[in-house]
């Protein structure tokens, strides 16, 4: 039986560098879009993801500006299973991050020296276009499926 996760349970498992998938609401006959981010997170605070703006009318970008929220699911797929889901509230757009924005999210996937070089191949790429949304938690949900949990 899946055992609920507490709130620091939850947040301690968010600041784990996982994949997220994040959901953001439709608002035409399509559903939800979905997609798997990076995402930058420490306790207590806020979520951090930046994109490629490929261009103004992406549907990504639209979203997430038309509507200032999004959900994001991250989950340990190897057992025991355990996820912790967020909805959040898009708190602030940057749409020039600092390479230390962009290096605090990709050193959680990345070795040190892949990092830095990911990050400064996007920065000096004159045909890309990043832009970083900030979303505050407002609800969390969490389960841990193991029979040793703490």
């Amino acid at each position: 039986m899946p055992r609920p996760l507490t709130d620091r349970e939850q947040q301690a498992f968010l600041a784990e560098p996982h994949i997220a998938v994040l959901s953001l609401p439709s608002n035409d006959a399509r559903p939800p879009l979905a997609l798997p981010v990076w995402y930058g997170y420490e306790p207590g605070g806020n979520i951090t993801y930046y994109t490629h703006r490929s261009e103004p009318a992406s549907r990504k970008l639209r979203l997430i500006r038309d509507f200032g929220v999004a959900s994001l699911c991250v989950q340990r797929e190897e057992m025991p299973y355990k996820y912790v889901t967020v909805e959040g509230t898009v708190v602030d757009t940057n749409d020039s991050p600092s390479t230390a924005q962009m290096l605090a999210i990709t050193r959680r996937y990345l070795p040190e020296d892949a990092a830095n070089a990911y990050v400064a191949g996007e920065v000096e790429n004159p045909d890309i276009n990043l832009v970083l949304f900030t979303i505050r938690p407002d609800r969390w949900s969490g389960f841990d499926f193991g029979e040793d949990a703490e």
